[in-house]
């Protein structure tokens, strides 16, 4: 059957994505059951290789992508899994970091709708992405399996793989109330995919949640400012120029070819959970050659040069902070400052337009991804009139993104943020022409 057909019975299950997410305080009655279940039914592929699992608010996909190339460059077979795609769905499932193909997605996701129709499993679309990926890694036989956490860890569908490398990225307000104790519950529930012979690696996660992910019990603990630092985090041609000092070894001026100084510290908490694994100093050519090829889609890439044409997914209010400022810090132009924006309904819009600077850029588009919980594109552009903004309203991303195209001038540059939605979509029309 074609991978096509697959998808339409795929995308005819529950998408939690699609229908509304859970926030950290609503776990009452979530289990891992369904997912268990189906894996058992699979022959448990997650436990066929070892796996480095990755939680945190902002830069598990870039921290993930960052670590599998790196292991590649020491000679490892890597399998690949993170969420959102932008582009392609292909893009969640990677083999030393490159995309699955139709076919081995079909075959694989074949197997799994053939074990949920015959046993009647109720399992939701994440949940059969999951396993999909699992058993596409067991095909391939896979050295190392890094996996990114879709929504904070312990009742991720994910979290039937035990890793020998937990990663915390970071810990920031987006699948929550916002309800007093909101960071408290975030991490509790990031910090379950923590298994006791894990070995931890702690990003930039603030002190007074910290002991959260060590009150698991995992059997070592590194923490970026305590056991590893970033020694320097400087602009370099076409990324950034990082000196890291880790328990093992430094370092020194590795370029990073991704912009932005979180891409900086990203990398860092990569190299510390290469070390980890691994057991061990990097290999600094490998190191070198690794984080050198990092090409990341919809994190402050670069789609078009006259006019420039940055776009980037941040879809919460800490990314999107991070974004204007690596935007202003590492692209100078001499021109207007143009925005292109649109994002989910379960966003604040004034938050969230606030920390893109909309009432600052020049010319600001507001549009609405084609995803069942976008924000209207008035309803944005309201939020944007109420903080002093003079919006202009398009029907789609691929209009917005025309609409600021016909207006720039030389020199113009123009910054696409707020939703991955977006971001896939003017990526599309611009890269794809789709």
């Amino acid at each position: 059957m074609s991978l096509e057909a697959h998808l339409k019975w795929l995308n005819s299950r529950i998408s939690l994505s699609a229908t509304g997410l859970p926030n950290a305080g609503d776990v009452d009655g979530l289990s891992l059951g369904v997912m268990v279940d189906l894996m058992t039914m699979l022959g448990d592929p997650q436990h066929d290789a070892p796996t480095i699992h990755l939680t945190g608010t902002n830069g598990k996909g870039s921290t993930s992508h960052l670590v599998s190339l790196i292991l590649r460059e020491h000679g490892l077979r890597v399998g690949t899994y993170g969420s959102p795609h932008v582009s392609a769905i292909n893009e969640r499932i990677a083999i030393d970091a490159e995309p699955v193909s139709d076919d081995d997605l079909a075959d694989a996701l074949g197997v799994v709708r053939l074990v949920c129709e015959q046993t009647g499993s109720n399992a939701s679309w994440f949940e059969i992405m999951t396993a999909t990926a699992f058993r596409i890694f067991s095909d391939a036989a896979v050295d190392v399996q890094v996996i990114e956490v879709g929504m904070l860890g312990r009742y991720d569908a994910t979290n039937v793989a035990n890793g020998r490398v937990a990663v915390v990225t970071n810990v920031a307000k987006d699948h929550t109330d916002g309800e007093p104790g909101w960071r408290d519950r975030v991490a509790r529930e990031k910090a379950g995919i923590i298994k006791s012979d894990s070995a931890l690696v702690m990003g930039d996660v603030e002190a007074d949640v910290a002991h959260h992910f060590v009150d698991e019990g995992p059997k070592s603990v590194v923490r970026l400012g305590e056991q590893f630092f970033v020694e320097s985090n400087l602009l370099g041609v076409g990324g950034r120029a990082i000196t890291v000092r880790t328990p093992r070894g430094i370092y020194e001026d590795v370029l990073v070819s991704l912009h932005g100084t979180h891409q900086g510290i990203n990398a860092a908490v990569a190299i510390a959970a290469a070390e980890s694994f691994l057991d061990g100093v990097l290999d600094e050519e490998q190191l070198r050659s690794a984080l050198g090829q990092a090409a990341i889609p919809a994190r402050l890439e670069v789609v078009s040069t006259d006019p420039l044409v940055v776009i980037d997914g941040g879809h919460n209010v800490h990314g999107a902070r991070v974004a204007v400022q690596s935007f202003n810090e590492d692209f100078h132009h001499y021109g207007r400052t143009m925005l292109v924006t649109g994002m989910m309904r379960d966003k604040d819009p004034v938050a969230m337009l606030e920390a893109l600077g909309a009432a600052h850029v020049d010319v600001l588009v507001c549009c609405a991804p084609n995803w069942a919980r976008a924000m209207p594109a008035e309803d944005l552009a309201a939020a944007a009139r109420s903080i002093g903004a003079d919006p202009e309203v398009t029907a789609s991303p691929a209009d917005a993104i025309e609409r600021a195209l016909s207006l720039a001038s030389e020199g113009d540059a123009i910054l696409v943020a707020g939703s991955l939605y977006v971001a896939g979509a003017v990526r599309n029309r611009l890269i794809n022409n789709l």
